[in-house]
């Protein structure tokens, strides 16, 4: 099934949890788990939830888009996202979620904003417990307990840097589309200027304060993403590294190894 990610339909209905139909979203309890299994190519399109989210992937790639900006969420990691932010969802190769719904006042230590954080062995192992749980569970015995130290363990959550900010300017959103639909573009902030007729140093001043990042830092943040969305479809590194505009394999894996602290074929064992 093809749906636009700006359609406000809630595709989380696919409940392969104990918990059968429950609207596990709605904050009755505290902490609740649940487990959906999509497959490769599926938009959960455009919703939100009343409580918050942590959205956590034992296989495959998650990209999330809220906030007009865009999160990708390989295996290992996870996506945090606020109660009532709206956000869609497309998977990249089969893809199992276990997510976590939180109600806000189940903790005062909750992240506020989107974010793609670690997840900890011991949070992983947490998050397919709470899965586990029987809804309603008392506070007081063993199920509350790991509900309570899942929660000591999200107030802690380690931010990673996949997040890919977009502009609002006008021109710097036709160059961010270039770059995302061709990253193998080589073109430098002189040619942009050229091309948009605008000094090369007001375009890095307003990358700056409009994304948090240089032209150079934003060009290579969408090479990492494409990345990651590639190689998790099973493309093989040499392709990869040329479909972003690197000369060698060498030199993407040595970019890759820098941000991610692992090879490019290594990444998803």
């Amino acid at each position: 099934m093809s749906v636009s990610l700006n359609q406000g339909i809630d595709l989380f209905e696919m409940d392969i949890s104990p918990h059968g139909g429950l609207n596990l979203d709605q904050g009755y309890m505290p902490v609740t788990g649940k487990a959906i299994d999509y497959p490769t190519g599926h938009v959960v399109p455009r919703h939100s939830h009343p409580t918050a989210q942590l959205i956590h992937a034992v296989q495959g790639v998650m990209v999330v888009a809220a906030r007009g900006d865009q999160w990708v969420v390989p295996p290992t990691r996870g996506l945090w996202m606020p109660a009532r932010e709206p956000h869609g969802i497309r998977m990249v190769g089969d893809v199992q979620v276990r997510t976590v719904y939180i109600r806000p006042d189940a903790s005062p230590n909750l992240p506020a904003d989107c974010r793609v954080v670690g997840i900890s062995p011991l949070l992983r192992e947490l998050i397919l417990a709470a899965i586990e749980v029987a809804q309603p569970y008392d506070a007081a015995a063993r199920d509350g307990r790991l509900m309570q130290l899942l929660l000591d363990e999200v107030a802690v959550l380690p931010s990673l840097p996949l997040h890919l900010p977009q502009p609002a300017d006008p021109d710097l959103l036709t160059i961010c589309h270039v770059l995302t639909d061709a990253p193998d573009d080589a073109s430098t902030l002189g040619d942009w200027a050229g091309r948009l007729g605008v000094d090369a140093r007001t375009i890095q001043r307003r990358f700056a304060r409009q994304t948090g990042m240089t032209f150079g830092q934003w060009r290579q943040q969408a090479r990492l993403i494409t990345a990651l969305e590639q190689l998790a479809a099973g493309e093989k590194v040499v392709d990869v590294a040329l479909n972003l505009g690197y000369h060698s394999p060498s030199a993407f894996a040595t970019m890759f190894k820098r941000q991610f602290g692992a090879s490019p074929s290594g990444y998803f064992r």
